[in-house]
């Protein structure tokens, strides 16, 4: 992975901060956004400076959060987004 500077980290918080309440992106829609490479450098800043982010509207392209956030990430998307979630 490239290295990622200060501004790219902030760029990332940005997009995602911006992304509504009630809707989601990809990781790869905020990396293309963002000028980033790949969406997994999206993943990784979110993994270490997402805390105080809606880190519950980023989601993989698959449309389906990653098996190991899903029960998390779906219960946020409904308690504070009024999003309505479909399991499969």
């Amino acid at each position: 992975m490239p290295a990622t500077s200060e501004a790219d980290v902030e760029r990332v918080r940005e997009l995602v901060a911006s992304v509504p309440e009630g809707r989601v992106t990809t990781y790869g829609d905020v990396a293309a956004a963002a000028g980033l490479s790949s969406p997994r450098t999206v993943g990784w800043i979110m993994r270490t400076d997402s805390a105080d982010l809606p880190w519950h509207r980023v989601v993989p392209a698959s449309g389906r959060p990653a098996a190991h956030l899903a029960r998390r990430q779906l219960a946020r998307l409904r308690e504070c987004c009024g999003t309505r979630a479909v399991s499969r």
